[in-house]
């Protein structure tokens, strides 16, 4: 199997601006087309047109609507994945949705599944129900938003990814357990483990220090993005992954369970 060329991008976000916010990432996205190692699968925040917002109706997008037009069509002239939540409207309700746009104009997406009780997300949002795990290249990858990093039974690797993806909007009030946890979920998974988070500041009094990073099997950074404007690239390896799995079995040892809804 070939390596997979990896990008996340940290940077700050307009306040529910989602034609600025694209701007923001056509210019990263941009630079990425100039570089010699083209990537294979680009990663964006939580929330990364808007912001996390807990006023979902002032900035809500649709399925149909401009921001995932153009993760599609951006998709398909860079020939990478492109993948990162959005406030998505539904008939009577709005989710925190993780959209994964394909080179090939098809899509996947995750919901998310633990809403921030402390902010008040579960009062204005639906939680998803549904683990989502894809295909890239041979690799499989496992979506994650943000509060989910702090919920490992949902992370547990049950021997179906190799790669588990965080997007985020985590303050730097709470940032310890954040640099803490990334590197929690990808040693006891044994996964590597891609995470964005944001910069900058928002409305409501929330600082962000980022901390995004590309994280091995054994929760060592790769690539540290730390509290600055960043595009953190590499390659990774099937093969020592899978050799550290044959050598150091923990998975076989997993005690069994099952998640209700």
């Amino acid at each position: 199997m070939r390596s997979l060329n990896v990008s996340v991008i940290q940077d700050a976000l307009s306040w529910q601006d989602p034609a600025a916010n694209r701007q923001r990432y056509d210019e990263h996205f941009d630079s990425l087309d100039d570089n010699d190692q083209k990537t294979d699968l680009i990663v964006l925040p939580e929330t990364f047109s808007t912001g996390f917002t807990m006023s979902p109706w002032e900035a809500c997008e649709y399925m149909e609507g401009d921001t995932v037009l153009w993760m599609k069509q951006r998709s398909q002239e860079l020939g990478a994945v492109i993948t990162g939540s959005l406030i998505v409207k539904l008939d009577e309700s709005y989710v925190n949705r993780m959209i994964w746009a394909k080179p090939d104009g098809g899509m996947v997406f995750y919901d998310k599944r633990h809403l921030f009780r402390f902010g008040g997300e579960h009062l204005h949002y639906t939680s998803g129900d549904k683990r989502v795990v894809v295909d890239i290249n041979g690799w499989r990858v496992a979506l994650f938003i943000c509060y989910d990093l702090r919920f490992p039974v949902w992370s547990r690797n049950r021997g179906d990814y190799d790669i588990g993806i965080y997007v985020a909007n985590w303050p730097v009030v709470r940032q310890y357990a954040w640099d803490t946890l990334i590197k929690a979920r990808a040693i006891e998974n044994q996964a590597y483990v891609l995470a964005s988070n944001r910069l900058g500041s928002d409305p409501v009094g929330n600082a962000y220090r980022g901390g995004s990073a590309i994280l091995d099997f054994m929760g060592k950074p790769i690539v540290d993005c730390e509290d600055k404007v960043m595009i953190a690239n590499t390659s990774l390896s099937m093969e020592p992954l899978s050799t550290f799995r044959e050598e150091f079995p923990a998975g076989m040892d997993c005690d069994e369970f099952e998640i209700r809804a």
